[in-house]
């Protein structure tokens, strides 16, 4: 997969098999979406490393990988390997930390990926529609990864409504 000319998104399992130096090697735009742990191991240091510097540690994947980076978290960060500012998405809640929720913000970034935004624009862009999804769904409660995917029609309307509806 990694051997394809064009855009590829990395999760999951995805990250813990691809090789570095095949990732590195790719000209066609490549997403990894870690969680800290994750982030960990492909650093080679601990959880606890990367959640106290979780900044240092999107920018150095960036780095190593030569990949954009979208490190998951309540507030999600973006890096890509040019090493220019990295985008911080706090429209995230902790209601966002329940089975499946990656894998529905994974799927969105990967759609606009597909779709033909940057790297670094797809990532951005899914993480603030999920994080506005999860603050939609949850008001407060738990919730789970379908009621995300069931509010991110609102949070694509909420984002597209005009900042002064006419009256």
């Amino acid at each position: 997969m990694l051997g394809l000319d064009g855009p590829v998104l990395l999760d999951a399992d995805g990250l813990r098999l691809a090789e570095r130096d095949a990732v590195r090697g790719r000209t066609a735009p490549t997403l990894m979406t870690p969680h800290a742990g994750e982030a960990a191991a492909l650093l080679g240091v601990r959880r606890e490393e990367v959640e106290g510097a979780r900044l240092a540690a999107v920018r150095e994947l960036a780095a190593v990988y030569r990949a954009t980076v979208l490190l998951k978290g309540s507030t999600t960060l973006v890096a890509d390997a040019a090493g220019g500012a990295a985008r911080v998405n706090a429209t995230g809640t902790s209601w966002l930390a329940t089975a499946g929720s990656g894998d529905v913000l994974s799927g969105l970034a990967g759609s606009l990926l597909a779709a033909g935004l940057t790297a670094l624009d797809a990532g951005s862009a899914a993480a603030y529609l999920h994080g506005l999804a999860g603050r939609f769904a949850a008001r407060g409660a738990p919730i789970g990864a379908h009621d995300i995917a069931a509010r991110l029609p609102s949070a694509w309307r909420d984002v597209h409504a005009p900042a002064h509806p006419a009256r």
